[in-house]
């Protein structure tokens, strides 16, 4: 490894550390500050005080707030998650069998996204001011503004309900059947993707555009070198880091989203994990989810810093 990379990753590590534990004890605060009591919930509507004050004491939600917060954070670190105070089921373990589908649909919207998003922002900063260019604008401008979700209904009802193209609900086991659990996320995917097109596509036209019409790319036409040739040896190569950076930013976006979508859909991922959890007071499984999201988040962002730290020294610092 670079000797560059391993403090610029150390640096990252440090001050991401801090960000796990905010957003953590920001969501345990948002769950105890949500109307009702979870211990009523396990205990039935027409349970007696004694018997919801025992649920309370066994699951320790008699302690004080930070205390609460204090014992799960400590049992995180050492990889314990706790159980589910509906089903008592590993949280941990919940989270892996669902977590699957949810990492399936982000794949497959951000690949379709960078597929179709980096042609056509490529193609519009080459053709300013073209039909071409106007066209895609209003593509992109409808991708910013329809919402995802009744996307999602559109290609239920045309692609499911009347063509019978794809299943329009549920999931599949990729490693059981891989080609079934395509099939399932397809719609999901093209759904949560078609604002992350229109996004990509708006990013990389303005700065392949600042690129195209810099000094040095003027210095290249005036030498003779082919539009192709600079546009993907020379300006593809500068917005490079830009481009990192949007599609690292795009992977939060795409598993933040999938909540709606996973719920249209009836996935079973970690979105409608934890959407159910949360309207059920469901502590343990909420805490568990947002631990797993804020991990794979910081992760991605160590990746894309790391990687824009290879193509541009400059970015690891001295």
């Amino acid at each position: 490894m670079n000797r560059k990379l391993q403090p610029l990753i150390g640096r990252r590590v440090l001050h991401l550390l801090p960000v796990i534990v905010l957003a953590t004890f920001v969501v345990f605060s948002l769950l105890h500050l949500v109307p009702g009591d979870p211990a009523v919930t396990l205990a039935g509507d027409y349970a007696t005080p004694a018997r919801i004050a025992e649920i309370r004491q066994l699951y320790g939600l008699d302690r004080p707030f930070l205390v609460q917060y204090g014992v799960w954070l400590g049992h995180a670190c050492l990889g314990d998650l706790g159980h589910s105070l509906l089903s008592s089921e590993d949280v941990l373990q919940l989270i892996l069998h669902r977590l699957p589908h949810s990492a399936l649909i982000a794949t497959c919207a951000l690949i379709l996204s960078a597929s179709v998003g980096i042609p056509l922002g490529l193609a519009a900063a080459t053709r300013v001011g073209s039909r071409l260019d106007a066209c895609i604008g209003g593509f992109v401008s409808l991708g910013v503004a329809l919402p995802s979700f009744w996307l999602a209904m559109i290609l239920i009802g045309t692609l499911s309900l009347k063509l019978h193209l794809f299943p329009a609900t549920g999931a599949a086991d990729l490693t059981a059947a891989p080609l079934d659990a395509l099939r399932h996320a397809v719609l999901p995917a093209v759904a949560l993707a078609f604002s992350g097109v229109a996004e990509l596509a708006r990013q990389l036209r303005s700065a392949m555009i600042e690129v195209l019409g810099s000094q040095f790319v003027r210095t290249l036409r005036a030498k003779g070198l082919s539009p192709a040739a600079i546009l993907w040896r020379h300006g593809l190569r500068n917005v490079s880091v830009t481009l990192l950076t949007i599609l690292g930013l795009l992977v939060n976006r795409l598993f933040a989203g999938a909540v709606v979508i996973e719920a249209v859909f009836a996935v079973p991922g970690i979105g409608s994990l934890v959407s159910y959890s949360a309207l059920n007071k469901d502590f343990p499984v909420v805490q568990g989810v947002v631990l797993v999201m804020v991990v794979i988040v910081i992760s991605v962002n160590l990746l894309v810093d790391v990687l824009n730290a290879i193509l541009d020294p400059r970015v690891a610092g001295p």
